[in-house]
Parts: structure tokens; sequence; C-alpha cells
């Protein structure tokens, strides 16, 4: 289980307890979290679940595939540096304390 902060566009936090294994865009949607639309599901298609994580990051996560990578120069808020798709970032005990910053739009 790990402890998930989602930053909204607006400055308020939503803080939730995610649990293995799921990723941190499901955590999201069965918390009930806005900002996250996930119109494809989970499988690195759409890009509507973009999300920066924190520049102060220094958890660790997943390399970014070929295929993350090639949807992110896709979506409807820029794409940054820290850019990820949240769908690609699975949850385990390693990654507690993660933040992440919603993008101000995802279509």
């Amino acid at each position: 289980m790990a402890k998930i902060t989602y930053k909204h566009p607006d400055g308020t936090e939503t803080v939730v307890e995610v649990t293995a294994p799921n990723t941190v865009m499901r955590g999201a949607k069965l918390n009930g979290v806005e900002g996250i639309l996930a119109q494809c599901g989970g499988s690195a298609q759409c890009g509507t679940c973009h999300v920066y994580v924190d520049e102060g990051n220094t958890l660790p996560l997943p390399e970014m595939h070929e295929a993350e990578d090639d949807v992110l120069y896709g979506t409807a808020s820029e794409r940054r540096p820290t850019s990820r798709l949240s769908c690609q970032l699975p949850v385990s005990e390693a990654i507690d304390g993660l933040v992440v910053h919603l993008p101000p739009t995802q279509i």
C-alpha cells in the first residue's frame, strides 16, 4: 500500500491510500479523484491519465517505455520533463509518499 498525493491545478490536494497491484491511475479512479479521465482504461493509448511527477521526487519509478513516450507527445496539456502516464506507474510500498500534479486539462 502507498499513500499517493494528487495535487489539483487549483492548489487543492487529495491524498489516498492505494493498494498494489494497482496503478496511480487506478488509485485515482477507485477513490474518485477528479482530473484523471483514463479513457482507454490503462493501456497507454489515450494520454488522458497524464500527470506531472513532483519535481522533488526521489522515489523509484519505472523507466518510461516507448509507447508511453509516444503518447505523451499528444496530450492535451503540455508535456514536461516530469510528465508520465499514471496508468504506467505501478503502486508498491516503494512509492509511498509519491506526489503527482494533475494538468489543467486531459482532453
